[in-house]
């Protein structure tokens, strides 16, 4: 990064936060504090209104605003990729600001920049990595639900399904809960919410929910709860060894089993090892895969596979 560079780009970091530590720039930028020093003097020769407070650090003068910069095409074609995922994972009224973002960014574009930009996305296209998960109607309805709950605070109640029965056998409930936020994983968003019946954080995927509704009652965010550095407790305590037929190893790796832990071959074949909560999580999958697969450990979930395969047997 050039000097001409640098010094844009502290502009905009300035910008983007209120507050800069000389010593943060620097770190931010490889360089040393005293090349910030001279950058943040050369910066308010040229007229940009930078305050310095000893101790406390850099910040812009309230209203200044750095007119729109220029983009290059690999820039360009990141940000419209990035609308282009938006209209394809969010709800309604983001799919709607995302054409228009992405018609606002083309129309600053020069002409060869946004000709380039539209050749390279020509080349690329985004697909979901399993069709059934495309986002139904219902979910993104509840999708921007649930936004708007979490910032307004207000908590949300539904009726939930669960994949594997609780032990009453039941797997349907009606849940109330303090929505925390919103994760997109594998291909399925999950809201992470501190749940009234459970009382502890739990996570629901938006596919399961039937129902729902925004309530008036408020709820506090904990103020040490912080969703991008937020973890789940792992409680996958199963593990599950299985033997696999060298010939269908590719398709199983490309199937990114959520459980899937470690893969490794053995005279016998490839051997792969996963972790669960319970065996259930893994029967439909491995009985997916028919003879290509064997459950060798534990036993107990090797006999539920031959069970389900003989009343397999006895409808044919």
């Amino acid at each position: 990064m050039n000097k001409t560079e640098r010094l844009l780009a502290i502009v905009l970091e300035l910008q983007r936060k209120k507050v800069v530590r000389a010593e943060d720039l620097a770190a931010l930028f490889e360089t040393s504090v005293r090349t910030i020093y001279r950058d943040v003097q050369a910066l308010s020769e040229a007229g940009v209104p930078i305050i310095g407070a000893t101790g406390t650090g850099y910040s812009l003068m309230e209203g200044y605003f750095l007119p729109p910069v220029s983009f290059t095409a690999e820039e360009a074609v990141a940000l419209l990729i990035g609308t282009d995922f938006i209209e394809q994972r969010f709800d309604n009224l983001y799919r709607v600001r995302a054409g228009a973002a992405r018609g606002k960014i083309e129309a600053i574009l020069p002409e060869s920049v946004r000709q380039e930009a539209s050749s390279v996305r020509q080349t690329m296209r985004l697909l979901p990595s399993n069709p059934s998960q495309a986002a139904s109607s219902l979910e993104r309805e509840y999708l921007e639900t649930i936004r708007q709950a979490i910032l307004d605070k207000r908590k949300v109640r539904f009726q939930y399904a669960r994949k594997i029965p609780d032990a009453e056998g039941k797997r349907h409930s009606v849940r109330t809960v303090a929505p925390y936020g919103l994760a997109l994983l594998h291909g399925s968003w999950m809201l992470v919410a501190r749940c009234e019946l459970r009382q502890e954080i739990r996570h629901f995927r938006l596919s399961r929910m039937d129902e729902l509704i925004e309530l008036e009652e408020r709820f506090e965010l904990p103020a040490r709860f912080d969703l991008k550095a937020y973890k789940p407790a792992d409680d996958r305590h199963l593990r599950v060894h299985i033997l696999i037929n060298p010939d269908i190893t590719d398709k199983i790796k490309e199937s990114n089993n959520y459980y899937l832990e470690d893969m490794e071959e053995r005279p016998d074949g490839f051997h792969a090892f996963f972790r669960v909560r319970h065996t259930d999580e893994l029967l439909q999958w491995v009985l997916s895969w028919g003879a290509n697969v064997a459950v060798l450990e534990p036993a107990s979930f090797r006999n539920r596979i031959r069970e389900e395969a003989e009343n397999m047997l006895k409808r044919y």
